[in-house]
């Protein structure tokens, strides 16, 4: 925009936020407002710098500001460690129902779980409207457990959480350990987790699950991925669970770069030393591997998977691929029938269920369970509904329009604080912040 036109745009659109702050008529005004623009500015680049004293300093001067909370939000998580809980406590009164507050809520829960201040984290918990944070999750998972949960319920979604986990981290890894120690989690539930880290090229996550389960492993496991065939050609057997994880782990660095090498390696050398579950987790591995680089040899290497159950949604996904690539419609049709209640619900899995009951020579009961299955997905919301709709027969049709907006519905977001300041952040250049507070102001009503 030119240099007159950011004023012109805050007049048409943001309002009665602007009107208080920047559009008062008052040519003082305005250009204080332009000052606190300048700090607000500098503020991010002194939080992305962990400049705590720049933004001790900068704060007094965003006082005011249309984007006040943000400057607030920076200087207090900068030092979120250091910081007292009447700071905190002041923080979350001054800015109720606000993005930044609940932001800061989710760090503070992060910090209390990582300090183990469990009654001080349940009495916050509950204020915390996000939900979204799997490590902040899995705290409260083990608040739980430590209460006195019974039934699998919290260990499976502790689990769960874990394994979606990308990235390694405390909360998760924490209530696991907790959960392996009360045999609430199996083993293998922890050396799964190991697998999905190396896998994903996180050996940080990698070595936090090992560390649970088999400390005495941690030199053998950076030996078996600094070096993975160098290790599997070093070693002649793999007795005992740990042993035979490590060499699964080796198989799966492998494959990430050379599933050819890795397929060989377990073809001829360690098919015989792993456990049926451990041979098929690495196949499958290897499969979605070959998948990945459209080679052939995927569908060859997923054959050897001799219990599609041992396999998770994921590498279930990529056998489904393959097969796809392949025509194998039999195949197909296991590999979705294997995925659990979820995967099984998602619409892309349910279409090419009922395509592999519509292939071949298709009994009348077979017909009828793929068209329950097309039905139940067909619509115009997403890609495989309306191939379920050209699938039945019928026609792909634009949605109808939504009613019109009301005058009232236009006037409350009008006055929504939360969407007014996230525009103003990104006509600002703060774009990161502005698109997360319009999301959040937008998801919560």
């Amino acid at each position: 925009p030119s240099d007159n036109s950011p004023m012109q745009f805050l007049r048409a659109i943001l309002t009665p936020l602007v009107a208080a702050t920047l559009l008062a008529g008052a040519a003082p005004l305005v250009q204080a407002q332009n000052r606190g623009d300048d700090v607000l500015l500098e503020m991010q680049q002194a939080f992305r710098k962990g400049d705590r004293k720049k933004l001790e300093q900068l704060l007094p001067a965003a006082r005011g500001h249309a984007l006040e909370p943000w400057a607030a939000y920076w200087e207090l998580k900068a030092r979120l460690n250091d910081a007292t809980y009447p700071e905190i406590q002041s923080f979350l009164q001054r800015y109720p129902g606000s993005y930044q507050q609940d932001r800061l809520r989710n760090d503070w829960l992060l910090l209390l779980g990582q300090r183990r201040e469990w009654g001080l984290f349940a009495d916050q918990h509950p204020s915390y409207r996000m939900g979204d944070d799997r490590e902040v999750r899995c705290y409260a998972l083990l608040i739980e457990h430590i209460k006195g949960a019974t039934g699998p319920a919290v260990a499976e979604s502790v689990r769960d959480n874990w394994y979606a986990q990308r990235d390694a981290d405390d909360g998760c890894t924490h209530a696991a350990g907790e959960l392996y120690s009360a045999n609430k989690l199996s083993a293998l539930d922890i050396w799964r987790k190991a697998r999905l880290g190396v896998e994903a090229n996180r050996a940080r996550a990698a070595r936090n699950a090992v560390e649970i389960v088999a400390p005495d492993a941690l030199p053998q496991l950076k030996q078996a991925l600094d070096a993975p065939t160098k290790y599997l050609q070093d070693r002649a057997t793999a007795r005992g669970k740990a042993r035979q994880e490590l060499v699964l782990l080796a198989l799966i660095k492998l494959a990430g770069g050379d599933p050819d090498g890795a397929a060989q390696q377990l073809d001829k050398k360690w098919s015989a030393h792993l456990s049926p579950e451990e041979r098929n987790w690495a196949w499958g591995v290897i499969g979605k591997a070959a998948a990945q680089k459209l080679s052939s040899d995927a569908v060859d290497y997923f054959a050897h998977v001799t219990r599609d159950k041992d396999l998770n949604d994921d590498l279930l996904g990529w056998k489904v691929r393959a097969a796809l690539r392949a025509g194998q419609w039999k195949t197909v049709g296991k590999a979705v029938d294997a995925m659990g209640p979820d995967a099984r619900q998602d619409s892309t899995w349910v279409y090419w269920k009922a395509r592999s009951l519509l292939a071949g020579r298709v009994t009348d009961a077979e017909r009828a369970e793929a068209r329950q299955l097309l039905e139940g997905i067909a619509s115009t919301r997403g890609f495989y509904e309306q191939l379920a709709l050209e699938e039945l027969g019928q026609r792909i049709t634009v949605p109808p329009a939504p009613a019109p907006l009301t005058e009232g519905e236009k006037a409350a977001a009008r006055a929504n604080m939360g969407l007014n300041r996230g525009l103003y952040a990104i006509l600002l250049g703060l774009r990161s912040e502005g698109v997360r507070e319009w999301n959040y102001t937008t998801n919560l009503h």
